[in-house]
């Protein structure tokens, strides 16, 4: 296996895990359940711990397909931009989880600050994850780049760059 196939393996893993987080944090506020809520802290250190997988094997992936017919420098840089503004967003949400577990296990008066803190990061990260999974599906996908245009990717210099 090539870092292009570790990619692939690695990459859905903090995109899906991210959006799976926030949805299940949102259940925990919503039924009020302390459980619940731990456990999208979980699932978000998880995504946070599979996401630097992903993100190392980012440059190798680009490198091998780099020379591919279609694949644009362009669309190239773009996922990189994004990935590390997911990179940076979920390793900072992983880290406010863990914050957030241990104020909870520790009966702090900060517990609630501490999963507000969690909510936003999570709704910053779950947002941008479409973005980074976007613009790199782009890259080998041409069905889908159509929509590309609604990212601020510039699918129309493609055949520039090649």
């Amino acid at each position: 296996m090539n870092d292009s196939h570790l990619h692939l393996v690695a990459n859905h893993l903090p995109i899906v895990g991210v959006l799976v987080g926030f949805l299940v944090l949102i259940s925990g506020y919503i039924i009020k359940n302390h459980q619940v809520k731990n456990t999208s802290l979980g699932i978000f250190v998880f995504s946070a711990l599979t996401s630097i997988a992903s993100f190392n094997t980012g440059e190798g992936a680009a490198e091998i397909v780099g020379d591919f017919s279609g694949v644009s420098e362009t669309l190239l840089h773009n996922h990189e931009e994004y990935a590390e503004l997911f990179f940076t967003t979920i390793v900072i949400l992983g880290g406010v989880s863990l914050a957030a577990l241990f104020l909870h296990y520790k009966k702090s008066k900060y517990t609630k600050y501490g999963f507000s803190i969690v909510l936003l990061f999570a709704m910053a990260s779950t947002i941008i994850s479409k973005y980074v999974g976007l613009s790199g599906g782009v890259i080998r996908h041409t069905e889908i780049r159509h929509d590309a245009d609604m990212i601020h990717l510039d699918a129309d210099n493609d055949s520039d760059d090649n």
